[in-house]
């Protein structure tokens, strides 16, 4: 019993140390983010390092002599780095609120749909019982184009667009833009209301790991800077999660409120070579909107055969003083 305790602590000892010093090199490489857009792809698997700091520390605990104070010194680098980078998103503004009975209100549901999605009877069944006011959607596809007409009577700006914005009022003007074979749409659509006119932008951006990326977010703090920020609302999927320091570089740049915090929205799905993914672990998916906007509530979807959880938030206009 002696010899497999000792082989099980050497084991243990083994993996933690591993554990460790990975999460740790990682949180720390991360901070060079700051700086280059490569090292900023470390900061998007943040809770992770921050999840295997912490079960490193802990676990390491339980050990004696200087492997202890290796793994636990290793665990507390790594906790502290990875924690830095999710930080601020925890303490962050997110804007001003509202109560549930604020007058005025605007239900929009952010949904990336995905070309693969094989239930979307479902997933346009769901989407018309929550009855949203304006319904970004990305990754649209011809089928599920054709069941939008055929089961809904929703407004359509860019019906062929792969980002669709869908909405139960017409816009009083709308408009699609397109920056290279691969930059993907952002597609916009402007209504009215008893406050006055409010512009809706919707984009899907590349991966972090695709140069058209900061291309994208550049082009949207463009379009964002042609309307009053005040009433603009811009969401999406943007591949970007909060303890990047790029998204808080856009974030900055646009002006603008994201309204959702840490709120894990990929994926829904398990993949075939992640079979161990049956939890969301990227919050990819953002919702913005300007200071006359107030939020009322935040909260994601259900499953619906995307790869994506739908984003549904409810804003009212911020009441005159």
């Amino acid at each position: 019993m002696r010899f497999l305790r000792v082989v099980f602590t050497a084991i243990l000892a083994t993996f933690l140390l591993g554990l460790g010093a990975v999460c740790a090199a990682a949180a720390v490489a991360a901070q060079w983010g700051r700086t280059s857009l490569a090292f900023d792809v470390l900061t998007h698997f943040a809770p992770f390092w921050l999840a295997g700091a912490l079960v490193a520390t802990l676990a390491g605990l339980a050990l004696r002599g200087p492997v202890r104070v290796a793994i636990v010194g290793l665990g507390l680098v790594g906790t502290f780095a990875a924690g830095a980078l999710i930080a601020p998103e925890l303490v962050r503004h997110t804007g001003p609120h509202a109560a549930p009975g604020a007058p005025g209100q605007l239900k929009i549901v952010q949904f990336n749909a995905w070309h693969n999605n094989a239930d979307l009877e479902r997933t346009i069944d769901w989407l018309a019982r929550e009855a949203p006011d304006i319904v970004v959607i990305e990754e649209t596809t011809p089928a599920i184009r054709a069941l939008i007409a055929a089961k809904t009577n929703w407004y359509v700006t860019c019906p062929k667009c792969e980002v669709m914005i869908l909405s139960r009022r017409p816009p009083v003007a709308d408009g699609v833009a397109f920056l290279g074979h691969r930059s993907g749409p952002l597609s916009r659509a402007t209504f009215r209301d008893a406050r006055g006119e409010f512009t809706v932008l919707g984009v899907h951006n590349a991966w972090p790991t695709d140069p058209d990326q900061p291309m994208q977010e550049r082009r949207l703090a463009a379009a964002v800077a042609r309307f009053p920020r005040e009433r603009t609302i811009v969401t999406g999927d943007f591949n970007s999660t909060p303890w990047s320091f790029s998204r808080r570089r856009w974030d900055r740049a646009l002006g603008l409120v994201r309204r959702e915090r840490a709120l894990f929205s990929w994926p829904a799905v398990q993949y075939k070579r992640l079979r161990w993914t049956g939890f969301p672990y990227l919050a990819i998916d953002h919702v913005y909107a300007g200071s006359g906007w107030a939020t009322v509530s935040v909260r994601r979807g259900p499953k619906l055969g995307s790869d994506h959880y739908p984003v549904v938030v409810i804003l009212a206009p911020v009441a005159p003083r």
